[in-house]
């Protein structure tokens, strides 16, 4: 009978290294969260159910990106990555587990087999792949002590693959027992050896293979992949986003509101009759906003200021323009340069654009030089030629911040 297999994901840390301002497996890449796409990698046949160790702060949003998944379980984490793949294995019902970092999203459906036919056969599945670089040791003060034969080493990776029971116990002891333990082994000649070890305290493991080797036995090595890389700096991120990103946005306003000005990139423009809108009718930074959102591949202003919320109600939109970038921000962009197009018959704004571009240059955090503010009428035409509104187009160029 086929043995049921369980994979849990680690997705409990914070991620500091990645220099994001939120849990790095829930910032978008290339259009999903990074445990959106790990998680999806494990959804197949061979896999029975998975679990989800998460951080209690990022709870509802895991919830969200995991609900269409109905053999997904939930487990609150730990301090440590130890105390965190303990809880989630005391959740485990199937016969074999894999525990998968959820910094891995590349991970690929034959490293996943590899990781479980492993296990059938030798008991454990450690996915890992030769070191092509020289190793060495250094010493207290930067000097190299030792250089290993690279040909005995290699780069570990997850999953890690071993049967529910032997994995849960080394965990069971790694955090409740002492320093010394005996374990046995099978040497490459099939003998049978036992052999006392000094373990580490629980803080100290960073992954799991290490656990078993303390308490259970030597791991078996399977095949792993060059892709299945895990995303731990900036420089991981880049890697996979794409350099520039471009996005259009535009926005029409109509005239009709009580008042002698208008308010284009947050300048005050004396007009006949202010722009009707919820917020304070600034088309031109509407306009841009749904440019950015557009690019970072997000939802429009709509969805982040719905104009029946009444905390929008005559909302300075320069404000919501920063709120927008932080958001991108969060997604790993920056913006590169700006052009905007005003179509308007009236006022006359030649004399603002200055202004308008200082003030959109200071929200965005780019030189003046990087923002292209024109404007010009529609020759009588139309709406626009009728003095009926205004309309802006935007275009912007994002790139990646790292």
């Amino acid at each position: 009978m086929t043995p049921t297999v369980c994979a849990i994901l680690c997705a409990a840390g914070k991620g500091n290294r990645a220099g994001f301002e939120k849990n790095k497996l829930l910032v978008d890449l290339n259009g999903s969260p990074v445990l959106r796409q790990t998680l999806q990698a494990f959804d197949q046949e061979c896999i029975d159910e998975i679990i989800i160790a998460y951080s209690l702060c990022d709870k509802t949003e895991i919830e969200k990106l995991a609900k269409d998944i109905p053999r997904v379980t939930l487990v609150e984490g730990g301090d440590t990555r130890t105390q965190t793949v303990y809880n989630a294995l005391q959740a485990v019902k199937s016969e074999i587990v894999l525990i998968h970092d959820g910094a891995r999203p590349f991970v690929s459906q034959k490293v996943i087999e590899n990781c479980i036919e492993s296990v059938k056969k030798y008991g454990s599945g450690i996915c890992s792949m030769p070191c092509v670089d020289t190793i060495a040791v250094k010493g207290s003060t930067g000097e190299i002590v030792r250089v290993p034969d690279r040909n005995l080493l290699v780069r570990i990776q997850t999953p890690q693959g071993f049967y529910t029971e032997e994995i849960k116990t080394a965990y069971q002891k790694a955090l409740h027992e002492g320093k010394l333990y005996a374990v046995s082994y099978t040497d490459k000649d099939g003998e049978q050896k036992d052999t006392t070890v000094q373990t580490r305290s629980a803080a100290q493991y960073t992954d799991d293979s290490s656990v078993y080797n303390d308490f259970v036995r030597f791991p078996m090595l399977c095949e792993g992949s060059e892709e299945n890389i895990k995303l731990t700096y900036p420089s991981d991120f880049a890697k996979f986003v794409s350099p520039a990103r471009c996005g259009f946005g535009i926005d029409t306003h109509a005239f009709g509101k009580p008042q002698d000005y208008i308010v284009l990139a947050g300048v005050k423009i004396p007009s006949h009759s202010g722009l009707i809108a919820h917020s304070d009718g600034d088309v031109l930074v509407h306009a841009v906003m749904d440019a950015m959102l557009s690019a970072a591949g997000l939802k429009d202003i709509g969805h982040y200021f719905p104009d029946t919320d009444e905390k929008w109600r005559g909302a300075d939109s320069m404000q919501m323009l920063s709120e927008v970038l932080s958001l991108l921000q969060m997604q790993g962009y920056g913006i590169q340069n700006l052009s905007v197009a005003i179509q308007a018959e009236k006022p006359r704004l030649a004399k603002y654009i200055d202004d308008m571009k200082n003030n959109l240059a200071n929200v965005l955090r780019v030189p003046m030089s990087a923002v292209g503010v024109a404007a010009g009428t529609n020759e009588g035409l139309g709406y626009v030629g009728e003095g009926k509104g205004i309309t802006v187009n935007a275009y912007v160029l994002l790139k990646s911040r790292n």
